[in-house]
């Protein structure tokens, strides 16, 4: 019997990768991270019922692990982003040379 390739397998590693590299652009790496739990959560549902008719549970449990990491750096970058918010300000975030003199005020010099 010829093994069929686990469904989602692929997008479960390219969600977990992009999850990582997203973790920097406020909040995508979460939300790709979420999308690709859920399907690794189904693919492995799938290969349980019949692990000898599907290949590429690992492309699943790699996916799953990256999601995993990418979900928990983008939720450290968006507290890191809130905390220089409630630190700093809006306009301080959006003006470098305020954000200059804020730092100095807080290191104080």
């Amino acid at each position: 019997m010829e093994q069929q390739k686990l469904p989602n397998a692929t997008l479960v590693l390219v969600f977990g990768i992009i999850s990582i590299v997203g973790c920097c652009f406020y909040g995508i790496g979460i939300i790709l991270g979420i999308v690709a739990l859920v399907l690794a959560s189904k693919a492995s549902k799938v290969y349980a019922e019949d692990p000898d008719a599907y290949s590429g549970i690992q492309n699943v449990k790699i996916g799953k692990v990256l999601s995993i990491i990418g979900i928990i750096l983008s939720a450290l970058y968006l507290i890191l982003i809130i905390w220089m918010v409630m630190t700093f300000g809006w306009e301080a975030m959006q003006d470098q040379q305020l954000m200059q003199e804020r730092i100095q005020e807080m290191m104080g010099q």
